[in-house]
This record gives C-alpha cells, sequence and structure tokens, in this order.
C-alpha cells in the first residue's frame, strides 16, 4: 500500500471520538460546510515537487473546517499566503475560498491535527494520534528538504515525527535546525492573536520566509 493511503485520514475518520462527534455536530448544524480532516494542500505538479512542507496546527472552524482548504477562510490564511506569494512559493491571487485559483510553488500545506477541535484547542492524545497521518505524510515528499512548523505544538508534534526528542528541539521563533534528514523551521503561529497582541509582526514572519528561501537556494 502506498505511503498516500496512510497520509489522508478517510473522511469518518473515528480515531479521535471528541473530534469525531463535533464534526457530526457542525454537519447537522452547517452542512454544506467541509467537516471533515482537512486534507494537504498540495501544488499542481505533485508531491515530487515538494521542497517545502508547512505544518499549522489545527483547521479553523470557519476557516479550513468550512472550506476544506488548510489557512482558507480566517485570518491567518491572509498573512500566510500572502508571504508565500512573495517569496514565490504560491502563485496567483488568495481570495480565501478553494476556487480562488490560487497555487503552491514546490511547497505543500498541512496541519498536525487534521479536525477542528472544540475552542482551536486539540487535546494532547488527539496531537498524538493524528502523527500517525502526519509521519506518512512528510515520507510522500522524496524531494522535502525543509519543514516550517507554526506554533510550539506544531513543531513538537513535528519534531517527533521527525524521529527527534523534542527537549533537543526548542521551540523558538526563527528557529532552524537539522532534523530527521530535513531543516526545521519555527514561527509563530500566524494566528490573529498572535499578530494582535504584537507576538507574531509581519516582518518577522517575513523573516522566517526569507531564512527558508535562502536556505533552499543554497
Amino acid at each position: 500500500m502506498s505511503v498516500l493511503a496512510f497520509a489522508e485520514p478517510d473522511r469518518d475518520c473515528p480515531l479521535c471520538p471528541r473530534l469525531h462527534g463535533f464534526i457530526a455536530e457542525w454537519r447537522q448544524r452547517e452542512p454544506s460546510w467541509f467537516n471533515a480532516p482537512v486534507p494537504t494542500f498540495l501544488p499542481p505538479e505533485g508531491e515530487d515537487s515538494v521542497k517545502l512542507l508547512i505544518v499549522g496546527l489545527a483547521p479553523g472552524l470557519r476557516g479550513a473546517n468550512r472550506t476544506g482548504r488548510p489557512f482558507t477562510g480566517d485570518y491567518a490564511g491572509e498573512l500566510l499566503y500572502s508571504t508565500l506569494i512573495s517569496h514565490g512559493f504560491a502563485r496567483g491571487e488568495f481570495k480565501a475560498r478553494p476556487d480562488d485559483g490560487l497555487e503552491l510553488v514546490d511547497t505543500a500545506i498541512t496541519n498536525a491535527v487534521r479536525c477542528v477541535p472544540p475552542e482551536n484547542k486539540p487535546v494532547g492524545a488527539e496531537i498524538s494520534t493524528c502523527r500517525s497521518f502526519l509521519i506518512p505524510t512528510i515520507a510522500r515528499f522524496p524531494q522535502l528538504r525543509a519543514v516550517l512548523a507554526l506554533g510550539s505544538i506544531a513543531h513538537q508534534t513535528t519534531v517527533r515525527a521527525l524521529g527527534g526528542r523534542v527537549a533537543a528541539y526548542p521551540f523558538k521563533h526563527g528557529g532552524q535546525l537539522p532534523a530527521g534528514g530535513v531543516m526545521l523551521f519555527s514561527s509563530y503561529h500566524c494566528s490573529r492573536y498572535n499578530t494582535n497582541t504584537g507576538v507574531l509582526t509581519e516582518a518577522m514572519f517575513v523573516k522566517v520566509f526569507s531564512d527558508i528561501s535562502k536556505f533552499l537556494r543554497d
């Protein structure tokens, strides 16, 4: 069986009962929404072209859980995709909907937890369970050279997915460490909360992608 078969959860994945029940509730409330594990967003050239993988935390309720595409439909996507476009990791125009025609370039985007969690807060067991999809997701990309983890939770589970010990890879914004055969970059999550409170500025976020661009050029 291919790596892909293990990398994407089934639409009705039952592995995390709390998340499964939460999605079932929202399918009743908003039947037109995506309301399912959100798949990895790939470039049109396919997984063989991917050199950078971005790992977020989890789908937002009215963002990716509604639209079915990572970081699409909420503020975090506005900052992320505009930065990707400006650095050549995406092309087109981001209009916060999955049919906007935006395409990734040598880049894929996924989440540490594929299903929307209540209050945007997955619990430890859910993060660990969903790592069974993150590990084969990383393995999908034969040309992968860099992984960017957005936020400390995504960073920690990515370290574990790459076979490292969290204590040996402490999270810090702007971090850059080799792990599991790739370079692991870290950034504060591009959430509205972080930007509104000044934890993350646009300049800080842009600097991370400048560092990634330089690494991939070398």
